[in-house]
């Protein structure tokens, strides 16, 4: 397994994450999976035994039972051989004081993670999504707090917007506070968005990119087919989706796929595995959080490394998977004097 530097850190993370979303199963992630502790615990053990060592999970999963069943299933581990990201931010109850970027809420809900972890510290803390209701300044203030009191090592934010991450590393840097190393977000082969503005402020800020749903929810996975039904145990069948039916043109899809298919006779490797690693190939992308519904599913995932497509096939999906840029990219794209960088 390959590991990369956490961006301005002493930190190794490896190149691929699991993702504990599918741990539990309840309070709306009843479609997501319903990994219990023993199958959680087995594929903890699969995943160190390959290298990976990091594992994702947030407070909002299942409400709490994803952080529960991950800490038991890595309770036989040694702490310093794996490492742990959690998130905080969304609701937590039906009381809207249960949730947000405020100091209360955010200390209050790193510290209950830590408890149902069953761990003194997080290797890693994302906010979960940008709070415009509160001030930046106290945000970044409690998440410096945190590190401070050594219960998280490094802190990361997700599904922020380009100004949501920049405005909150100005603000950080402004006070000596702790800056967000990571981001992590969504982004596949299926939707490039990423790239018109955060993945250029990621190389400019020196921030690591987690990616999360790499394989677009599993459309990128191989089962879905041009004049084929959706398979009816599907995520996309079953609505248990983190990508919505809404924001997918289907067409397109099929013709990426298509030029998958082609590689994955060219490589020897799965759709899957060569999607991911297209992934691991682009800028500022440090690790992809993977999900997995069973074990099988996990063990496909982890020969997504050690391996590199060329820079033709590479070219070849970058083709396919190119859309039309939104204002103002498309207007600095006709400009390319002006640009530093390639993105």
């Amino acid at each position: 397994m390959e590991y990369r530097k956490l961006a301005g850190t002493d930190l190794e993370v490896p190149v691929l994450t699991l993702g504990t979303g599918t741990f539990g199963g309840s309070h709306g992630f009843e479609r997501w999976g319903h990994t219990d502790v023993a199958e959680a615990t087995r594929m903890v053990d699969m995943a160190m035994d390959a290298g990976l060592c990091m594992f994702d999970t947030a407070d909002m999963y299942s409400r709490g039972l994803s952080e529960e069943i991950l800490g038991k299933a890595v309770a036989h581990h040694r702490r310093d051989k794996f490492l742990i990201s959690t998130k905080g931010c969304f609701e937590m109850s039906d009381n809207p004081k249960d949730r947000g970027a405020s100091r209360a809420h955010l200390i209050s809900a790193c510290e209950d993670s830590l408890r149902r972890l069953g761990t003194d510290y997080v290797d890693l803390y994302y906010v979960h999504g940008f709070d415009a209701t509160v001030e930046v300044e106290e945000t970044m203030r409690a998440l410096d707090d945190l590190v401070q009191s050594g219960k998280v090592r490094h802190i990361g934010c997700s599904n922020y917007s380009g100004w949501h991450l920049m405005k909150s590393e100005a603000t950080a840097e402004s006070k000596g506070w702790t800056r967000f190393c990571a981001h992590q977000v969504y982004y596949s082969l299926l939707h490039r968005d990423f790239e018109w503005e955060l993945m250029p402020l990621g190389l400019d800020q020196n921030i690591s990119t987690f990616v999360w749903s790499p394989l677009a929810a599993g459309r990128l996975g191989g089962r879905y087919r041009r004049g084929m039904a959706v398979p009816n145990d599907s995520r996309v069948a079953t609505k248990g989706l983190p990508v919505y039916e809404y924001l997918v043109d289907y067409d397109f899809l099929y013709d990426i796929i298509d030029v998958l298919d082609e590689l994955a006779e060219e490589t020897g490797h799965t759709v899957p595995q060569i999607a991911l690693n297209w992934l691991l190939q682009r800028p500022t992308v440090t690790s992809l959080v993977i999900g997995a519904r069973t074990e099988e599913h996990l063990r496909q995932n982890l020969g997504a490394t050690d391996w590199n497509l060329t820079a033709e096939q590479v070219a070849r999906l970058e083709t396919v998977s190119k859309r039309n840029k939104a204002y103002p990219y498309w207007h600095q794209d006709n400009n390319p004097w002006l640009k530093s960088q390639i993105f």
